[in-house]
């Protein structure tokens, strides 16, 4: 009895031992709902990753990317991401100021930015502008200006919250790079609140109502157009093209000090820049890539705008802009 309890005993421990080694390590990505959608990039990222790193990827979606970064702040050193993918270049000053976020030792080469990237905590993606949408074919005459966008009375607008949503928070900051000099900012969100329709939670929600027509216009990409052409052979929706020029979204990845799988994570931020992989997010996220070389020819048939300056304020003057916000449109 002794002996075969002594076996079994060895063989239930080399089964244990052989399932231990065999195990999956497992990579937890938090991103925003858009990204991790059926219609994302994330599951076939997802498949590709796998095949290479012989690991378990992980997308665990929230509403928005700066609902993201509050659930990380709030789970600290505690959180169970390895990487985040979703803070952009107007919620790096805040996710930076956190201290929650590691160095890397990427170096970035041949991008297709317009602008030199400075970071090695957060790495970038993709990247696009911000524009209004609208149907030219119900919208004759879309504004010419950010400003006169706000001043037009018969336009039903939809735009995101800038308290949850990143996009939401591009407004924020195109608005006051542009208009504070022409009064009193309180004064111009007002006026954009009695002509809009709803300020929603995420991209997903607003993008939808707009084509459900529920609004005239709704704030999103200059290359949300591409979605349409590439998936509906449709070229109705347009971005209207400001005169003042348009503020520029850098989406960003990054990995978390907390993070038990650096070297892991490490590959999956270099495998975001593959060519295939940046095919995938420019085809799926309807974004423009960060790598140099030609992904998709209609990417380089957008119309050529401004770009602003797009230098990030600091996390106090976003905080002073949001709350000029809530008051003007609480009114």
């Amino acid at each position: 009895m002794k002996t075969v309890s002594l076996t079994l005993s060895v063989i239930g421990l080399a089964v244990a031992t052989s399932a231990f080694a065999t195990e999956k390590p497992v990579l937890n990505v938090y991103t925003y709902d858009s990204f991790a959608s059926k219609y994302g990039p994330a599951s076939q990222l997802e498949a590709n990753f796998e095949k290479v790193c012989h690991c378990d990827l992980r997308f665990l979606p929230f509403d928005n990317g700066v609902t993201m970064l509050n659930r990380v702040r709030l789970e600290g050193k505690k959180t169970k991401a390895d990487v985040v993918v979703g803070i952009d270049n107007f919620t790096q000053a805040e996710a930076e100021k956190s201290g929650l976020f590691a160095t890397n030792e990427l170096t970035l080469q041949d991008t297709a930015l317009p602008i030199t990237w400075q970071s090695h905590t957060f790495y970038p993606y993709d990247y696009s502008e911000y524009a209004f949408i609208y149907n030219k074919e119900k919208l004759a005459n879309p504004p010419k200006s950010l400003k006169e966008l706000f001043e037009r009375q018969d336009l039903r607008i939809i735009y995101q919250d800038p308290r949850t949503s990143t996009v939401g928070r591009g407004l924020l900051v195109w608005a006051n790079q542009v208009l504070a000099s022409e009064g009193e900012m309180s004064k111009w969100w007002e006026n954009l609140a009695k002509h809009t329709v709803t300020v929603g939670k995420g991209w997903s929600e607003t993008y939808g109502a707009y084509l459900k027509g529920e609004a005239d216009m709704v704030l999103s990409y200059t290359t949300s157009p591409l979605y349409h052409q590439w998936y509906e052979n449709d070229n109705k929706n347009v971005a209207a093209i400001f005169e003042e020029g348009h503020l520029m979204q850098v989406e960003l990845a990054a990995i978390l000090k907390s993070s038990q799988q650096k070297p892991l994570a490490q590959q999956f931020l270099r495998f975001l820049h593959e060519p295939e992989s940046q095919k995938i997010i420019a085809k799926s996220n309807i974004m423009k890539p960060v790598i140099a070389g030609e992904i998709d020819p209609l990417l380089t048939s957008l119309p050529k705008i401004k770009v602003l300056d797009t230098q990030q304020p600091n996390s106090d003057l976003i905080r002073q802009w949001l709350s000029d916000w809530q008051k003007a449109v609480s009114k």
